[in-house]
């Protein structure tokens, strides 16, 4: 039974349907002797006829044999007939794809690649999942958004710079770029001590402005629903602030800093050396031109 293949058994579908040999190879658009050797190749895979031929213009039929084969035969076309179209769709982008974020690329970046890849393969199935660990590890997902550069065996491109700014209620600090030492003992908001949180305060730290932190929290909401109440006010990145539509809030000013801090570097990683899927490949373009595309932070003359 191992020895038979599929297009033999397309061969005996279409005499079946066709009634005769030289029918079914003009279907098939292949010469009736060619027919006549796949039909025989197929019995003897099965040890037997599965077609009486009665000669002159009398139609072919199955044997009781032949209708058991056919009857299974028919099921294994449908299921590759099934395969090839599952394979055809994932070469034109369909499929699934995982992919890990986290918040800022959440709110300003993903919401583009997603729309952008239903609207091109509306039969893809996209599977998000957003966490900021320490160690972010690629595992199982085709790509991975972090920022910053991840260790172990990955390959990346990298996004955007995303640089530090100032956030505060109106009138806190003069109109215009604030300097660094400003600073010093005013209370702040801040995320947690994870990602690149630390490197952050650790670079406001070396301008010599100790801020005093009175809240921390993950949400960027939150921190700045505690900068509108007066709170403190807080150092984020662009993509954060243009997530939370901060620009078109009157309560708040977004301030440039003086000297500038190293930016948050956004980076999208996958596994090294593992084969994209299309629909991968395409998120990796599309990504790269949604962070190209990106609203400038506002800056001072």
């Amino acid at each position: 039974m191992s020895n038979f293949e599929l297009r033999h058994l397309a061969a005996m579908a279409a005499i079946a349907e066709e009634g005769s040999f030289g029918r079914a190879a003009a279907r098939l658009g292949y010469t009736q002797s060619t027919v006549s050797q796949q039909i025989a190749a197929l019995e003897r895979a099965v040890g037997g006829p599965v077609f009486d031929r009665p000669g002159g213009p009398k139609p072919v039929r199955l044997t009781p044999l032949g209708s058991v084969v056919l009857d299974h035969g028919r099921a294994l076309l449908a299921k590759a007939a099934a395969l090839a179209d599952a394979v055809d769709r994932f070469q034109a982008g369909d499929g699934r794809i995982d992919i890990g974020t986290f918040q800022s690329v959440s709110n300003v970046i993903l919401p583009s690649v997603v729309r952008r890849l239903r609207d091109e393969h509306p039969g893809c199935d996209i599977r998000l999942s957003e966490e900021e660990p320490d160690r972010p590890q690629i595992g199982d997902l085709d790509l991975l958004f972090y920022d910053g550069r991840i260790d172990g065996d990955a390959e990346h491109r990298k996004l955007l710079d995303d640089p530090y700014l100032l956030v505060a209620r109106v009138g806190a600090f003069p109109e215009g770029p604030v300097p660094l030492e400003r600073l010093d003992r005013t209370p702040m908001v801040a995320w947690p001590l994870t990602c690149d949180q630390p490197l952050m305060e650790q670079a406001v730290a070396r301008s010599g402005a100790r801020p005093q932190i009175v809240f921390r929290s993950a949400v960027n909401d939150t921190l700045l629903s505690m900068v509108r109440a007066g709170l403190g006010s807080a150092l984020l990145p662009w993509l954060a602030i243009l997530g939370a539509d901060v620009p078109s809030d009157d309560r708040l000013r977004i301030h440039e800093l003086r000297p500038t801090l190293p930016p948050r570097e956004i980076y999208l990683h996958w596994q090294a050396g593992r084969i994209h899927s299309p629909l991968a490949a395409h998120a990796v373009d599309i990504a790269l031109e949604v962070a190209a595309e990106l609203a400038p932070p506002p800056t001072t003359a």
